[in-house]
């Protein structure tokens, strides 16, 4: 079991002061900042001076409170460095465009969020004849077989979206580097849950949209990797990330910030919402899937894998067997029983629920989405943690007594 805890690593960071003292982190607005002497001008345009010296250039660049929360993330995520960016699909796309040029060939999960492998399977081969092979990622032969001499990138999530199967991230970081690639994962499920860089992995990447931030009121990506990697992000000829310039806010940069602190209480209390209730579903006989439950297929692995503390993941998955049945599960859970909200996203602090296969899988094929697990009838499901559990229970069971999915009435209590 991985021991290392990444959040205690971010004391020293959050000790960085407001500019009159203050206990927070002052708001850097400028969109341009000055400098004392006219040659160091030029020196910020060469690269000879850059904000870790404390020379800033402007605000598609590095923004001083938006480097602070860069920090934090590479604080969590134990790795060199880190820069934050305007959402998750600008750090996955940034990566790629970093480590791959024309030509160049990505080996992918099938298991991805729809917007991950629309960039991969449609956008990237279209605009930079960059072209992806999807593999079952926890066939770790399948995934070598598929590697060609041009493959610069083996991609994953840590926990898929929506199957929650787990990637074994340092046989693929092995794999990938014995072939002469990088292993790029998408932690955005699994914050402190898994931690990639301390398995082996290169890049890791996040939406911050989601459990880092907790409130579904901001988006927001980062990426975390080596000096050297996130530098060349902000090249000023060939970085993506100041190139495309998907910059983020610093006004988002401290909201975030402030919750950061609090991300290992919140992940915790999901993680363990989560396994209660996939515990009762899977009492009831419900095709239910969830890491923490001994019956899935990646539990030992997720077990060996994770950081201690903080359970296994927030989100758990119900096979109902058709999208007919999710969608009256999901309109009671909503409409009567007050159980949580149909939305996409994840990671808010109350409980929401999605059936991918017609939304965030939605741009994938019928096949693809065969052969990736993505059922017609999954219902995603992401647990807050308001109300008690118990009640939050009683509220499921009653949606699924009433859908006919479950027969078998609730006790009284008393």
């Amino acid at each position: 079991m991985v021991t290392r805890e990444p959040i205690s690593d971010l004391a020293h960071i959050r000790h960085e002061f407001g500019e009159h003292g203050g206990v927070n982190m002052s708001i850097e607005a400028s969109s341009t900042f000055t400098v004392m002497h006219p040659e160091t001008m030029p020196d910020l345009f060469q690269g000879r001076k850059a904000a870790q010296d404390g020379c800033y250039l402007y605000g598609r660049h590095f923004n001083p409170t938006v480097y602070s929360l860069s920090r934090q993330l590479a604080a969590l995520e134990g790795t060199e460095a880190a820069y934050c960016c305007a959402s998750g699909m600008a750090a996955i796309s940034a990566s790629i465009l970093q480590l791959c040029s024309h030509g160049d060939h990505v080996v992918s999960s099938s298991r991805v969020y729809g917007g991950t492998y629309a960039l991969m399977h449609d956008f990237l081969p279209a605009k930079s004849n960059i072209s992806t092979d999807f593999v079952d990622i926890t066939d770790l032969a399948a995934v070598e077989a598929a590697i060609k001499p041009n493959t610069r990138v083996i991609f994953t999530e840590g926990l898929s979206n929506p199957t929650l199967r787990v990637a074994d991230i340092p046989a693929l970081a092995r794999l990938a580097h014995r072939h002469g690639a990088q292993l790029v994962v998408d932690n955005t499920f699994s914050p402190l849950v898994l931690s990639p860089a301390a398995l082996g992995a290169d890049v890791v990447v996040h939406s911050m949209t989601k459990f880092i931030n907790g409130a579904s009121d901001i988006i927001a990506g980062a990426i975390c990797g080596s000096t050297e990697f996130i530098q060349g992000l902000m090249d000023l000829h060939t970085g993506p990330l100041m190139i495309l310039g998907p910059t983020m806010d610093p006004k988002v940069a401290a909201e975030i910030s402030l919750r950061i602190p609090h991300l290992s209480l919140r992940m915790a209390e999901h993680g363990r919402r989560a396994l209660f209730l996939a515990e009762r579903l899977e009492t009831e006989g419900i095709p239910v899937s969830y890491p923490g439950l001994p019956s899935h297929p990646d539990h030992k692995l997720a077990e060996s894998l994770r950081c201690r503390h903080h359970g296994f993941g927030g989100v758990l998955t119900m096979d109902l067997g058709s999208e007919a049945v999710a969608d009256q599960v999901m309109d009671l859970l909503q409409n009567r029983y007050r159980f949580g909200f149909m939305a996409v996203s994840l990671g808010y602090f109350d409980t929401l629920m999605s059936c991918p296969s017609v939304s965030t899988s939605s741009e994938m094929s019928d096949e693809d989405l065969e052969s990736s697990g993505v059922e017609s009838g999954l219902l995603r499901v992401s647990v807050g943690f308001t109300g008690t559990m118990e009640e939050r229970w009683q509220q499921l069971h009653g949606a699924l007594m009433d859908a006919g999915v479950l027969k078998t009435e609730l006790p009284r209590a008393g």
